[in-house]
């Protein structure tokens, strides 16, 4: 099995009520990843301060390897203030951050499959770090992207893919990156061959998503109708972890996207990205490994 390294951001979002909540859509990823059992490792960098001390507690609790988890002496843990306007949330993504300065270390990742965002790119010395795993990556190049405003211009993002084997985003993204007046599926299928890209993930929210590859291949599910959304926070980042897991264990492309979708399904169902109790993946890991 090809080990999956997940680069990128971890962080609190602080929100009015002076509740705070750790994320990040890599790390997200990456607590997902463990809890299916893949041991992943998480390259990313936090501050010497007790905000960057609860994070390598909490992946030491759930199992997370931690020897890529660079401590930062100048820069504070990464931190997004949410605020309410009009009752609609705002989203400060603090810079500069710790996960901006993720520093190149001497020693291999092994990485089989590289999974990266496109917020941690904002700074150029996670980028020169990035280009430095991806140099000696030997398998595939995952980039999920996530176009945060005012952190991502069109022409820098992509630059990312040129390296990128698969890439997910969902349809507003595809249209301010390649804008065009044709149907999502052609649109998609021009991406892939404009970038030389294996295949594109492409989300459609409530309508679900499909996989589109160069090959020709297509598969498209919906979410299970019976699940009531709780909080929408984080089911990409639930639907990525999957899609790896399928990746990384040669999954067919629809039984892939099938049980992306329904994982995603459950996690819109509870409050948060993540979830802390090991017997919520139990059902997912028998069903899957008595199907495959």
């Amino acid at each position: 099995m090809n080990r999956i390294c997940v680069f990128g951001e971890v962080l609190f979002d602080h929100f009015p009520d002076g509740k705070r909540v750790l994320g990040g859509a890599p790390f997200n990823v990456a607590w997902h990843l463990q809890a299916f059992g893949q041991s992943p490792l998480f390259i990313s960098r936090v501050g010497q301060d007790p905000e960057g001390q609860l994070i390598r507690d909490a992946m030491e609790r759930w199992g997370m390897a931690t020897e890529r988890l660079q401590i930062d002496e100048r820069h504070p843990t990464g931190r997004v203030t949410v605020e309410l306007v009009d009752g609609e949330p705002s989203y400060d993504i603090v810079r500069p951050a710790a996960w901006d300065a993720i520093e190149t270390e001497r020693a291999g990742y092994g990485c089989g499959i590289l999974y990266h965002g496109t917020l941690a790119l904002r700074e150029q010395a996670s980028r020169t770090t990035l280009e430095a795993i991806r140099n000696s990556a030997k398998g595939s190049v995952f980039v999920d992207v996530n176009l945060r405003s005012p952190w991502w211009q069109r022409e820098s993002v992509l630059a990312q893919l040129v390296p990128a084997n698969w890439v997910k985003l969902n349809s507003d993204e595809l249209a301010l990156l390649m804008p065009t007046e044709k149907p999502d599926k052609d649109a998609a299928l021009q991406f892939i061959e404009r970038h030389g890209l294996d295949g594109v993930i492409l989300t459609h929210g409530s309508k679900g998503a499909e996989i589109l590859t160069a090959d020709g291949e297509h598969a498209g599910a919906r979410p299970e109708s019976d699940v009531p959304v709780v909080d929408t926070v984080g089911a990409g980042d639930a639907f990525a972890s999957v899609i790896l897991l399928g990746l990384a264990n040669g999954w067919p492309l629809q039984q892939m996207l099938e049980r992306a979708q329904s994982f995603a399904s459950q996690i819109v169902g509870r409050r948060g990205a993540t979830v802390s109790d090991t017997a919520f993946y139990r059902p997912f890991i028998e069903s899957w490994s008595g199907q495959h």
